[in-house]
């Protein structure tokens, strides 16, 4: 017998291990997506036509899918199936200089460089704000804030989830149940537009996931001033069962567990608004106060 390729073995066990973290990779992208969709796997399940059992062995690392697989869950999600895949680039700055810089900081420092940027260059276009849109997931106190500060300036009050359904005929359950993301998300830009064109100004409460769609999230921070209303997890669960909401329980075995997990997956996008208004531990009336104080630039003229 000869003797064993060292070399060989060594390479097959580097291939295995790359492999096994490609694998793990696209798991992490397909789990992250779909938690700031909001999306139970058995949705998932039901619009990819892929058995939950396979989807949880995906999302844990546990499958080798197959392209045209993850194409279905990625149509599915209603995201490119490029963006379940890794990219070996990990530097989103195309400039070099300027990725280089920012590749040289630490946490914090890239943290205070962002929101000096933010501060500085996220409306540069010269495009008449027209009111302002609360942002932030179901719970934090969008809808309490809003109606607050629509009486503070006899303003429009609008919950985009309710023109959405106007627009489509269906309840918001069932539209996504039953048509999927991809018709979703056009009537939630519909809805945005439309908002946007009826009225000189307006206060808008978005919902939750709106900010995982770009283009869409592009279009609000443009046209409004965005506020993230956020609150601690307990909090966003107390409020919603208080309310007899259950829906951001629905389908979810780990309820608070998935809560988490939605909210870390969505806390980037979120932090992209213009200022982030922590409701926790605070009464409504101070909470409003912050509010008036930040938003009166872009709502005085409607009083």
């Amino acid at each position: 017998m000869g003797r064993p390729d060292k070399k060989k073995q060594a390479t097959t066990t580097r291939q295995d291990e790359d492999a096994g973290k490609l694998i793990m990779e696209v798991a992490n992208r397909v789990r992250a997506t779909r938690a700031r969709r909001g999306l139970t796997r058995k949705n998932l399940a039901h619009h990819s036509d892929i058995s939950e059992r396979y989807l949880a062995q995906v999302e844990g690392g546990e499958a080798n899918v197959s392209l045209v697989l993850l194409a279905r869950i990625a149509d599915a999600l209603g995201v490119p199936v490029d963006s379940l895949l890794p990219h070996r680039n990990n530097c989103c700055v195309e400039h070099e200089q300027l990725g280089r810089l920012i590749d040289s900081m630490d946490e914090d420092t890239q943290d205070k460089a962002w929101q000096l940027l933010n501060e500085t260059f996220s409306n540069q276009t010269g495009v008449k704000r027209k009111g302002v849109a609360l942002i932030g997931l179901r719970g934090a106190g969008k809808s309490t804030l809003g109606e607050h500060l629509a009486r503070h300036y006899a303003t429009p009050f609008i919950r985009l989830d309710e023109m959405i359904s106007g627009l489509a005929g269906l309840e918001m359950g069932e539209l996504i149940s039953l048509t999927g993301q991809s018709v979703f998300r056009r009537y939630e830009l519909e809805a945005l537009q439309k908002t946007r064109d009826d009225y000189q100004y307006v206060i808008i409460e978005a919902g939750g996931s709106l900010v995982s769609e770009p283009e869409t999230y592009k279009l609000l921070r443009r046209y409004f001033y965005t506020v993230w209303v956020s609150a601690l997890p307990e909090d966003h669960m107390s409020r919603v069962t208080a309310q007899g909401d259950l829906r951001p329980l629905d389908g979810h075995s780990q309820p608070m567990h998935d809560l988490k997990r939605i909210l870390n997956e969505r806390a980037s996008d979120y932090a992209l608004a213009d200022y982030e208004l922590m409701t926790s531990g605070r009464s409504i009336d101070s909470c409003l106060t912050d509010l008036v104080k930040v938003t009166t630039p872009y709502l005085q003229k409607a009083r």
